[in-house]
């Protein structure tokens, strides 16, 4: 290092020194050595994979009805929660609260409650007014009736016309072909005049209107109190059916009256007031329920 000194200090002191001299006292110093270990070369990293032909995947064609499932799972979901809801209502106490609800009133809790799982059993009577209370609660609902086989052209007519004004379509039930078969070829056509209706209404109305039943938790009916002083005047607005079964047994399904506690001068005052298509057998404004069974038998 004191030459490397002795070379600095001549330097900076100014001495004129020749350039080649200069260089030969510039490489006399000697530098240091410095070990350096060898490196081996680094691998190149592949960003990408290499490309490999493979064959062409094919659509999973159950990817969508896989997604149905799943829907439907949910909707299932959804029905099994409303359902223990409902099972969970005390129906007397609720009876109780609507007892002085107008007939709207009781609909409208009616369609809330059960939604796509009620339905309106319409006569082709002055029942239509549960029709026209069901649209001005503004909430979907369904209709369904039975054709015994034996309604009258008016009637039939008057259905066509329901449907059209209200825009909907009626759910029909019909009762079964064998079954009437079996009983007109054994009693004939008018075996109900005979024997009181017993057989024949079993054939044509309870076992389909039993079908119909099956698959809902809750139905709605026109009966009033006064349609049979002795039989329905304590007839409340909602109860549990105990005569008919719902889709999950007997007992389960429940039955609404909405117009139970309204008379019936009352209920054609309001058919007539908000322009709801009428039955052309009634003539009279006092037709009674009775009557009407026994003529669109």
């Amino acid at each position: 290092m004191a030459s490397a000194t002795a070379v600095s200090s001549s330097i900076s002191s100014g001495s004129l020194l020749s350039r080649e001299s200069k260089a030969a006292l510039l490489n006399s110093v000697k530098r240091p050595e410095v070990c350096v270990a060898p490196v081996a070369p680094r691998r190149r990293r592949m960003l990408a994979r290499p490309c490999r032909a493979v064959e062409p995947t094919k659509r999973n064609e159950s990817v969508v009805p896989a997604a149905a499932v799943v829907e439907a799972a949910g909707a299932t979901v959804e029905e099994e929660e409303a359902a223990v809801t409902q099972s969970a209502v005390d129906y007397e106490e609720l009876g109780k609260e609507l007892e002085d609800a107008s007939p709207l009133e009781i609909m409208d809790r009616a369609l809330e409650m059960f939604g796509n799982e009620i339905a309106i059993a319409f006569s082709g009577a002055e029942d239509v007014a549960l029709i026209e209370y069901a649209k001005l609660t503004g909430r979907p609902f369904r209709v369904f009736s039975l054709d015994t086989g034996r309604l009258n052209p008016e009637t039939y007519h008057f259905f066509d016309a329901v449907e059209k004004h209200y825009n909907i379509r009626i759910e029909y039930m019909f009762p079964e072909s064998g079954e009437v078969q079996a009983l007109v070829r054994s009693k004939g056509l008018f075996s109900f005049y005979e024997d009181g209706h017993q057989e024949c209404c079993r054939v044509r109305k309870v076992r389909p209107l039993r079908r119909m039943l099956k698959g809902l938790r809750a139905w709605i009916t026109g009966q009033r109190k006064d349609q049979s002083p002795g039989t329905r005047a304590s007839i409340p607005v909602v109860q549990v059916d105990p005569v008919f079964e719902g889709v999950d047994g007997l007992g389960s399904l429940i039955k609404w009256n909405p117009v139970a506690n309204v008379d019936g001068t009352d209920i054609w005052t309001f058919l007539r007031t908000m322009n709801v298509p009428i039955n052309s057998l009634h003539s009279e404004v006092n037709f009674s329920y009775t009557n009407w069974t026994a003529r669109s038998y």
